[in-house]
């Protein structure tokens, strides 16, 4: 069971580059879903004077809904893959929404401590090597009460839904990355999902580094116990308006 990271996985994103909306867009409810996860950051008076980081952005799917949810909001999208970027830039986007090619191993290096509101993380957490340490480099970034959301494949443990995904993967998603030429991409895919933690493993994770809050919220369609929300957030200081 191989499992791309870093580098490697980058590489493997670039060359998906070409063919990922295409592929995504027929998923139902893949971008439905993106927007109710980005809802459920609950930024108020659509996102007006918040910054709001997309992290692992891609081709820009997460950043055009947090864009519904948030319409104010400025947005930071970042994504290790320069050819994921390419693509979300040279889509037509409002003022106020930027992006960097920036793997989140170099987060903490450069960007500053405290200067976000609120993280977005679509599909991102499997595919780190210390998905722990980027939890608490997310949490640096955060504005004292800041709030997080993640937007991640994770079982929910469920015999089912495991066979439900496997099907899924078997049937679909790694004979369409075989068309492509990304079969690699998308075995990784499969493979990242099934060796990640559950749904409740992963609440704990968020607990651990230090999010308070913390719901785990489930996704309808066939992602089901396959797919969900959580939203956290960091602890408020005293005296210290969040």
């Amino acid at each position: 069971m191989t499992l791309l990271y870093g580098d490697a996985l980058s590489e493997a994103f670039d060359h998906g580059s070409t063919a990922y909306d295409r592929l995504v867009s027929a998923s139902p409810g893949y971008h439905a879903h993106l927007r109710r996860s980005a809802r459920r950051l609950g930024l108020p008076e659509e996102g007006s004077g918040l910054r709001v980081l997309d992290l692992g952005c891609g081709t820009g799917a997460s950043t055009a809904a947090l864009l519904a949810a948030a319409p104010r909001a400025r947005i930071t999208g970042v994504d290790a893959s320069a050819g994921m970027l390419e693509r979300a830039e040279a889509k037509s986007w409002p003022r106020g929404v930027d992006f960097a090619h920036l793997p989140v191993e170099e987060l903490a290096g450069r960007l500053e401590a405290g200067s976000f509101d609120a993280v977005f993380a679509g599909y991102l957490f499997r595919n780190l090597t210390d998905p722990d340490e980027a939890l608490d480099t997310v949490r640096g970034l955060l504005v004292p009460g800041g709030r997080l959301a993640v937007h991640e494949y994770t079982l929910d443990g469920s015999p089912l839904h495991r066979a439900v995904w496997n099907a899924v993967c078997s049937l679909i998603i790694q004979p369409a990355g075989r068309l492509t030429g990304d079969a690699d991409l998308y075995r990784h895919l499969r493979n990242s999902v099934a060796r990640f933690d559950t749904a409740p493993a992963f609440a704990q994770r968020l607990r651990r580094a230090g999010f308070a809050d913390v719901r785990v919220l489930p996704l309808p369609g066939w992602q089901t116990g396959i797919t969900h929300t959580f939203v956290g957030r960091t602890a408020v200081v005293p005296g210290v308006r969040a």
